[in-house]
């Protein structure tokens, strides 16, 4: 088995890496990105089509996963539902050219952590990468305010003053009651392990329902999703 590499905080790096890209040359990007963060080319697995991911990931686990979109045989959020159904807590991070906004909302909605574009400097990838392994849910910026438009405005308050959603008053946006619960929490300034602890689950599940979270407000930081919240009437 791959021992794991360390981050400069001395967090384990979760291994081994499953690159779907079917470019020769943004593999080789995406693999000097990867050896720049720490990873060895042991812990990399590359693979071209769905057809080799779903071999790979029928032989072992993965510890992360960069998909592209556009495969030869097929759509990448396929292969997103089925890694997100196999490991809820996984990072899945889309690394893919623009695509229309139906397409890059169905990857979210099928469990994609974050996306970010392929046109990004090196830089920009890298930064997106390290988010997802410290439990971030990066959006790519200009796939967030495209997202942004998409939402509809804050409904008017019922005349009696009833919610007119399930928290405070928002417009509905699909969270959970136990997503509701956490993201006021998250409001109040707790640490995932704090929330944990509080609402007695185990730290992974909470970072799991941060990361939805993040999806559902098509944010990629707790301020924004806190700053987020507030907007859409969601928390005081």
């Amino acid at each position: 088995m791959l021992e794991p590499s360390l981050l400069a905080e001395d967090a384990l790096l979760p291994v081994p890496v499953l690159v779907v890209e079917d470019e020769p040359l943004l593999q080789e990007r995406l693999r000097q990105i990867l050896q720049q963060l720490g990873y060895e080319d042991d812990a990399l697995i590359f693979a071209d089509t769905l057809a080799a991911a779903r071999a790979v990931v029928a032989e072992q686990p993965v510890g992360l996963a960069l998909v592209d979109l556009r495969l030869p045989d097929g759509n990448g959020q396929s292969l997103i539902e089925e890694l997100r159904a196999e490991d809820p807590g996984l990072g899945i991070l889309v690394v893919s050219a623009w695509s229309s906004e139906e397409l890059i909302l169905s990857a979210l909605r099928a469990g994609a952590t974050g996306y970010v574009l392929k046109q990004r400097d090196d830089f920009e990838v890298m930064l997106s990468i390290r988010s997802v392994l410290r439990g971030g849910a990066p959006i790519d910026p200009f796939i967030a305010r495209r997202i942004l438009q998409l939402l509809p405005l804050r409904a008017p308050k019922a005349a009696d003053g009833a919610a007119t959603a399930a928290i405070g008053g928002e417009p509905d946006v699909g969270l959970t009651p136990r997503e509701a619960e956490i993201l006021r929490l998250v409001a109040d300034g707790m640490s995932n392990r704090e929330i944990a602890n509080e609402v007695h689950l185990s730290h992974h599940t909470v970072e799991s329902h941060v990361k939805r979270i993040y999806r559902k407000l098509a944010v990629s930081s707790r301020m924004m999703a806190v700053r987020e919240a507030r907007a859409r009437g969601m928390i005081e």
